[in-house]
């Protein structure tokens, strides 16, 4: 797996291996019509769960909430729930290790293994970052013990379809700890934010993307430089030019191709709680959804103890957390697979359809494909001639546009709502996300 020009991992290697992929490896990819689904993979991983969810998938219960230690809550970007899973199981002696993303060489991400509950709090906060696993993954084949491992929902799917093909794997590891996700940014989303807070990314000693402040609500979502100079940088993302999560700034295009927001394969799944009253608490909150029967008597046991402060809640709260996400990865996916398109056609529990859907919308999930692809070549011309300003311009400009179209803002929204009357778009919970 290698960076390309755009900031994205691909795989590498020799032509031939390009014109006639192997049978093993069109079963492990995650995005490959050959691999097993989803559905197929929670199937067998979870046959005994008592519920199921047309978006959440098979699950044992589903809770909101965080965890009670308040200096924990502080430092996670949530509720503190992914972190106290984690170190949980190592502090209970379930499994030996830990693969998560940490910081590296600033500003970066990778993952690693931590095994020790105070390297896996080192760890905490959301890495809106391009990662890979194949480091993990060969130290896990080549050191015994058990592991868990936290990643976003094709992580964990890829996991799984290892897992299914390796014996070795299968044993070792136990546990799989799942994101919710919007989509994977590229690299070039850290360089963006540093230049307009008017420095380079060498500058940049560390980055934090959500920088929790007590008096404002959790879905005002602050990037944070600490630059090598010891000094600070600090702006919100709504007023970043590819501050709109939702939008789809530096999105990897296979994350157009995915139907799983809820990490449904994973044991247990963690996201934001993105309505209120959760979402102004500047704390942070989780929703989480168990479905391993074993982590369902840890979540529990900790509950009674006070150490977990958590309700159990309706499988519908969790959906309406994530709103925006489902309808662009079930009502827009279903769109987007009427496109033509070359190469490999995917294969996914969507099917095809744009039967009744508005033209405003199909224009909202038209925009984002075009910001997705040309946010990454614009950067690219903007770096290559080191001007800044041509990417931020232009940036400004569409998330303009786009705001308009989708939330109906300004002069340019109102026209559009007198040009698609009765069709105002849903909107999102107020988050960057949305």
């Amino acid at each position: 797996m290698r960076l390309d020009r755009y900031g994205q991992f691909k795989p590498d290697g020799p032509p031939a291996w390009r014109r006639a992929p192997s049978a093993a490896f069109a079963a492990t990819c995650p995005f490959s019509p050959a691999a097993a689904n989803e559905d197929q993979i929670a199937a067998e991983r979870f046959a005994q769960a008592p519920a199921r969810d047309a978006y959440l998938g098979r699950f044992e219960a589903t809770y909101v909430g965080a965890v009670a230690d308040a200096d924990a809550r502080a430092h996670g970007s949530s509720g503190g729930m992914v972190t106290w899973t984690a170190a949980e199981l190592l502090d209970r002696g379930l499994v030996d290790a830990v693969a998560h993303v940490v910081p590296t060489s600033a500003p970066g991400f990778a993952y690693a293994l931590s095994r020790s509950v105070e390297a896996v709090r080192a760890g905490a906060k959301s890495r809106y970052y391009p990662v890979e696993m194949s480091g993990v993954i060969a130290e896990i084949r080549r050191t015994p013990g058990r592991y868990a491992l936290v990643g976003a929902p094709c992580f964990v799917k890829a996991i799984h379809l290892l897992r299914r093909r390796e014996p070795l794997l299968r044993e070792r590891i136990v546990f799989t700890l799942g994101l919710f996700c919007g989509h994977m940014k590229s690299a070039r989303m850290a360089e963006s934010f540093a230049w307009q807070m008017g420095v380079t990314l060498d500058a940049v000693e560390a980055l934090d993307y959500r920088l929790k402040n007590p008096t404002r609500p959790a879905n005002w979502y602050t990037a944070h430089l600490v630059l090598k100079d010891g000094s600070r940088r600090s702006r919100d993302w709504w007023h970043l030019a590819d501050g709109d999560w939702g939008a789809g700034f530096f999105q990897n295009p296979a994350c157009d191709a995915c139907d799983d927001v809820a990490a449904e394969t994973a044991d247990i799944a963690f996201g934001d709680a993105w309505v209120e009253p959760y979402a102004s608490d500047s704390r942070g909150t989780n929703v989480v959804v168990v479905r391993s029967p074993v982590l369902r008597q840890l979540v529990e046991a900790a509950i009674g103890d006070g150490r977990l402060d958590l309700q159990p809640v309706d499988p519908a709260v969790v959906v309406e957390t994530q709103a925006a996400g489902f309808r662009h990865r079930r009502e827009g996916l279903a769109y987007r697979l009427t496109w033509p398109r070359r190469g490999v056609r995917p294969r996914k529990r969507v099917a095809p359809s744009a039967e009744g859907l508005p033209l405003r919308r199909r224009l909202i999930y038209r925009l984002r494909a075009q910001i997705r692809t040309w946010s990454h070549r614009i950067f690219l011309l903007a770096r290559r001639l080191k001007r800044p300003a041509i990417y931020i311009v232009w940036a400004r400009l569409t998330l303009r546009t786009y705001q308009a179209l989708t939330y109906s803002r300004g002069p340019l929204g109102r026209a559009f709502d007198r040009l698609f009357p009765g069709e105002r778009p849903p909107g999102g919970h107020g988050s960057p996300k949305g």
